[in-house]
Order: C-alpha cells, then sequence, then structure tokens
C-alpha cells in the first residue's frame, strides 16, 4: 500500500513516515505545486492522509482571517488530485474544534455531534471536508477524523506538543497556569495511538464516505492532571476560572470501537511521563 502524506507540520507526518517507511511518501509544498511530479506520484498511490486541522503556516495565529484562504488554497490542489486519480482514500485528519464543547458531561464526541467551528482554522477545516464529502463515492472513498489533543514530541526538533506538555514546561517554572476551574474533562491521544488508528483506516476504506472523533474514548479532569503534574515536578498547579478556547468533552469511545479494531495503549500517566522527560 502506498501512501501520501499532504499538510507536513513536523509532527504527525514523521510518525507516520516512522510507521509506514518506503511505502509513505511526504508532499512537500514543492512536489505539491509541481504539475508534473504530484500526478506521478499519486498514480502510485492507495492513499492521500490530508493533515488538516491547522493554519498551513505553524507561525500564523488560528484567529487569523489569512488562514481561511490558505487552507482553501493547499488543499484544493490536493482535492483536485484525487478527483483525478481513481480509487485513491482520502483520510483528513483534523481536530476536534469544528464541534462546540458538550453542553452536558454525558454527551460525547461523534459523527452525529453538531457543529459549530470555534475559530478560522477550524471554518478552513469544515471547508475542506465539505468539499471532499461533495465528490465522495465508491471509487473515491473519504474519510474524516476529527482528533482530540494529540500528545507527543516531534522527532525534527524535540519539541512536546499537547496540553500536557505545555502545562509541563510551565512547571519548570515552579508554577503552571491551569485552564478553567480544574472540573472541565479533556480526551487526548498520544501521536502514536493516532498513527496506529490511521493505519487501520487505510487497510479498510469506508464504502464512500465516514467521519470519526478520534481519542481514547476516556476523559481526564484536569484538577487530577494537575495533581500528578504537581507531585511529579514540585510545581503549584494554578487555576484560571476562564477556560478560554479549550476543546473539553470525551470522544465516543463505543463508535471508534465500532470502526478500528485497536485501542489506544500509551496512558494518561505514560504521556506525563514522557512529558517530564522532554522537559
Amino acid at each position: 500500500m502506498r501512501v501520501a502524506v499532504s499538510g507536513d507540520e513536523g509532527f504527525i507526518a514523521h510518525y507516520l513516515k516512522a510507521q509506514l517507511g518506503d511505502d509513505c511518501q511526504i508532499l512537500t509544498p514543492e512536489i505539491i505545486n509541481d504539475g508534473e511530479m504530484l500526478p506521478a506520484i499519486l498514480a502510485s498511490c492507495n492513499t492521500i492522509v490530508h493533515l488538516n486541522g491547522h493554519p498551513p503556516d505553524q507561525n500564523m495565529e488560528r484567529s487569523d482571517q489569512e488562514v481561511l484562504r490558505l487552507m482553501r488554497d493547499n488543499a484544493r490542489i490536493i482535492l483536485k488530485s484525487v478527483q483525478a486519480h481513481q480509487g485513491i482514500h482520502l483520510i483528513l485528519v483534523g481536530s476536534l474544534r469544528v464541534h462546540p464543547n458538550p453542553r452536558r458531561e454525558d454527551e460525547y464526541y461523534s459523527s452525529e455531534s453538531s457543529l459549530t467551528p470555534r475559530d478560522v482554522a477550524a471554518e478552513g477545516q469544515l471547508w475542506v471536508e465539505e468539499s471532499a464529502l461533495e465528490h465522495a463515492m465508491d471509487t473515491h472513498p473519504v474519510t474524516i477524523l476529527r482528533t482530540a489533543n494529540v500528545q507527543g514530541v516531534s522527532p525534527t526538533d524535540n519539541e512536546g506538543h499537547g496540553v500536557v506538555h505545555h502545562l509541563c514546561r510551565e512547571a519548570g517554572f515552579g508554577f503552571f497556569n491551569v485552564p478553567g476551574t480544574g472540573e472541565e474533562v479533556k480526551d487526548m491521544i498520544h501521536v502514536t495511538d493516532l498513527v496506529r488508528i490511521i493505519e487501520c483506516v487505510m487497510q479498510k476504506p469506508p464504502p464512500t464516505r465516514e467521519m470519526l472523533a478520534i481519542g481514547r474514548g476516556q476523559g481526564v479532569r484536569m484538577n487530577e492532571l494537575a495533581e500528578i503534574i504537581s507531585g511529579e515536578t514540585g510545581a503549584s498547579p494554578q487555576y484560571n476560572s476562564r477556560p478560554g478556547d479549550e476543546v473539553w468533552g470525551i470522544v465516543d469511545g463505543w463508535e471508534m470501537s465500532q470502526r478500528v479494531e485497536i485501542k489506544p495503549k500509551v496512558t494518561i500517566q505514560e504521556i506525563i511521563q514522557e512529558a517530564i522527560a522532554n522537559i
């Protein structure tokens, strides 16, 4: 199975490459904008994974209005290329930021969750998703994966990604700011588990289209997370009564288990240990 990966943000794509080896081709901007090279590469591909949950320029704020145009322009080339090559399975990997926070504690993110993009980047993500679904068919199946907060360390610059890494970095100063009151619940997933799930989806494309929320299917309260980090580092948690624009809530683990045969392996404790070691 030959796989192309676009939207490389220096994190998830590198783990996909490590997992798939020579069967994975990273589509750099130079390749994507080459009218001869891109079709030649895609001619041998079964799958395109487009990382669709972030601004193309990582230095841009998610609320920057220019982000929407850039996300559309970058995705148009990929979407057009998919339509030109029969038999390619398009997998869009985005975030849960296209959904509103659950109103009740017992609500879960699923394929049925309502859509209310939280920022400009989420608007761009949703535009790409809807554009792809318009052309989904049995010869061009589309999978949309919306992920909980992804944790891990980038192999390119050793930078930690995700809320746990952010809190652990702050703990190095002797205190760290916890968004919200501490009672809010957050789902998260390690990048290696996400890659395993993406690989599982690759091996069994949908008949035409599908949407799936991805996470551990288990939540952790922020005050419990803060206590663990405090116990490991000795730093004091500081709570902010305004949670800001954080994504709270839990992914529907039952729905996810019906689609993928594997379960996330990396625990919250292991994620925290990795973040502390990375400091």
